[in-house]
């Protein structure tokens, strides 16, 4: 299939988006609507269709460049609008247009009876533009127009409901921190050209493809090895930028408030959007890092603690949406441990599965919240499964292949990572094993994983009907988090007892379970002959460099037992799971809340961290600004100016008894300097002073 065909996988959801802009008017009806929803549809499944033709007949060990056009013209820089087609770009291709077009038809029914129901899918098609930019970019100026594009449609959508005050302090937050990584990422940036000029390929007119991906690579692989500095410099700082897009700690906490949009926006930035960007980053960039152990150990322990650290958090939380929220989190952990160790084909095999089963348990969870009359707090669900049967069983799947059930999509990238980092021999400082450090604590967090994904199933799909009156688990609402308000509650809708719920329409769940058998058999599939791996062979790996040294039999052992460990870690935390919450919320003991009480409502806070960081932010930038105001505006430029200015008026007063208006005042001024000009000159003509 012709390559050049690959334009129109970007030009379509642009088309889209601009088709829903034009025929806004039609929002009104609900034929209208149907029409809509098809035009939105229509261009991402299309696009996912070439996508899917031109990956069937490409070769995935070759690189294919397509430049349409000149793009930048300057003098001594001239950059070209070009896309890249390689094993790594079509993979996330296939990815962002089919999961996408999945949560848009799912969200032709999620959105029926919104009234601006075509701004919203104008919206959701160009983020996927967006996305598709990012990943099929081959220069870095292309790259950063598609991030930065993604993180400006992320702000639209995540305050799409921007009337709602809670909405739009989401969408700002959300678009001020990624602003942070964006900085790092520039910073990066402005560094691979300083590296690429250091190696003598300076910026030079003739030169038409200086910043492209085939221009920078190589000379990075060749030049950083006699400039570890710089190396550890650039890493860390496209690190950095990972890190926001990515929501690594520190920068985690815009995406748990992102969850205030609707629930297909929820989907397409946790699965197959904008949250995988760093990874995807790190990967197309994989040259500098393995160039830097130091950078790679920070990549391995960054991604191990953002694990354990969100699963924790995962446990205290009460809206079915931000337990997934914070499951996302801990799952890109995974991935860049996965990474950091130069595993990073296994990175993006997670990023993968993660898609299957994350859009899966996203969509899921929307399904329930359109069921409950849009209550998204777990202690008003229980014995869902009985009105649910179809989300019931997708969901379950979705949630066996997320805690890692042998069999399931989510067993093979997790044991993959697992094995990846213990095998590693990536050595820092002392020689401590960065990565099979990461390794342990990632094999922790597969246990909590299991065990708090379990505590979400059994809370809304088990115990019993809580949002009914007169039950006795609605008395023990709020005894799992005595001390925790929750911050939405307020947005929450009270249920009636006599509410039923009822199955979505089957716009919403035929793609949960189509997403379905992606979690139960794409995983297998991908893996069978290392199939997914040696796709990606060429786009992420480089012979004879990285950190990553073959590991030997003992290593070799200890990895494949660490993966058998994971397994059984699922089990052990679903039957826990399972254990606690089978009935529902437990009861509220003095053994309870000696053990779980104080823990529960911590991790329900995120620690203190998210809101430290937003009073740091807020507050401390108000007396920051304030300090600056008194002393800086006022005290010093205020001080200066106002010492100007009385010297001004003095000259001025002089001045001003000059100009007494009196014309022989005048003509006397006039003589004097008349006088002056002569004496002047006869001053010159006889030499001067000598």
């Amino acid at each position: 299939m012709d390559a050049k065909l690959i334009w129109l996988t970007l030009l379509l959801p642009v088309a889209g988006a601009v088709v829903q802009t034009l025929l806004r008017s039609m929002s009104g009806t609900d034929g209208g609507k149907r029409l809509l929803g098809f035009l939105a549809v229509l261009p991402i499944a299309a696009a996912f269709l070439i996508g899917a033709m031109i990956t069937k007949s490409m070769d995935p060990g070759q690189a294919t460049t397509i430049t349409q056009m000149s793009w930048i013209e300057l003098k001594g820089l001239s950059i070209p609008f070009e896309l890249r087609i390689d094993s790594l770009s079509m993979t996330m291709v296939l990815i962002i247009t089919g999961i996408g077009a999945l949560i848009h038809l799912y969200a032709t029914g999620y959105m029926a009876k919104e009234k601006d129901y075509s701004r919203f899918f104008a919206y959701l098609n160009l983020f996927i533009a967006s996305m598709l930019m990012l990943v099929l970019a081959n220069n870095l100026l292309l790259l950063f127009v598609g991030w930065e594009g993604v993180g400006l449609c992320s702000y639209l959508l995540i305050g799409f409901w921007y009337e709602d005050k809670e909405n739009a302090k989401a969408a700002n937050k959300a678009f001020i921190v990624n602003r942070i990584g964006d900085f790092g990422l520039t910073i990066g940036l402005f560094l691979i050209v300083v590296a690429v000029a250091m190696a003598g390929k300076g910026i030079e007119a003739q030169d038409e493809r200086y910043l492209s991906f085939d221009t920078i690579l190589p000379v990075l692989q060749s030049s950083l090895v006699h400039h570890p500095a710089l190396a550890t410099a650039i890493a860390l700082c496209l690190f950095v930028g990972a890190c926001g897009k990515s929501a690594q700690f520190p920068l985690y906490l815009w995406l748990p408030d992102a969850m205030a949009g609707p629930t297909p926006v929820s989907a397409l930035i946790h699965a197959a959007t904008m949250v995988t960007s760093g990874v995807v980053l790190l990967n197309r960039m994989h040259i500098v890092f393995e160039m830097s152990a130091v950078a790679s150990s920070v990549v391995c322990f960054v991604g191990a603690f953002t694990a354990l650290f969100a699963a924790i958090i995962a446990f205290g939380q009460t809206d079915i949406k931000k337990v997934l929220a914070y499951s996302t989190v801990s799952q890109l952990g995974f991935m860049f441990v996965a990474c950091g160790a130069g595993a990073y084909w296994v990175g993006l095999f997670h990023v993968t599965t993660h898609a299957f089963f994350k859009a899966l348990l996203f969509l899921g969870s929307g399904a329930v919240i359109h069921a409950m009359a849009h209550e998204q707090d777990m202690r008003k669900y229980g014995k869902l499964y009985k009105y649910l049967p179809i989300t019931f069983i997708t969901m379950m799947i979705g949630y066996l292949a997320i805690s890692g059930v042998p069999g399931l999509s989510g067993f093979y990238s997790k044991e993959l990572i697992l094995d990846s980092a213990m095998n590693s021999n990536l050595a820092m400082v002392k020689r401590i094993n960065a990565a099979q450090v990461s390794g342990w604590i990632c094999l922790l967090t597969a246990l909590l994983t299991a065990c708090y994904m379990t505590r979400m199933m059994m809370l809304t799909f088990a115990g019993k009907e809580r949002w009914m009156e007169g039950s006795q688990d609605a008395e023990h609402a709020t005894e799992e988090h005595e001390e925790h308000a929750d911050e939405h509650d307020d947005d929450h809708h009270e249920l009636s007892p006599s509410h039923r719920p009822h199955e979505v329409p089957i716009s919403m769940w035929f793609p949960l379970a189509v997403l379905a058998v992606l979690s139960a058999a794409g995983g297998w599939y991908l893996n069978q002959g290392d199939r997914f791996k040696e796709f990606l062979a060429s786009a992420t790996t480089s012979t004879g460099f990285g950190n990553v040294i073959v590991a030997d039999e003992t290593e070799e052992q200890l990895g494949h037992m660490i993966g058998q460990i994971a397994m059984f870690g699922a089990f052990a935390g679903i039957i826990i799971g399972v254990l606690v919450y089978w009935r529902g919320l437990p009861k509220n003991g003095p053994l309870f809340n000696r053990v779980f009480g104080k823990t529960m409502a911590w991790s329900a806070n995120q620690f203190g961290y998210d809101q430290a960081m937003v009073s740091a932010a807020v507050d401390g930038g108000n007396e920051l600004a304030t300090l600056t105001d008194e002393y800086v505006d006022r005290g010093l430029f205020g001080g200066i100016g106002e010492g100007i200015g009385k010297v001004s008026e003095g000259i001025s007063a002089g001045v001003k008894r000059v100009q007494s208006g009196l014309v022989r005042v005048y003509a006397l001024s006039m003589l004097i300097g008349v006088v002056g000009l002569v004496a002047y000159a006869v001053y010159l003509m006889q030499g001067g002073i000598k």
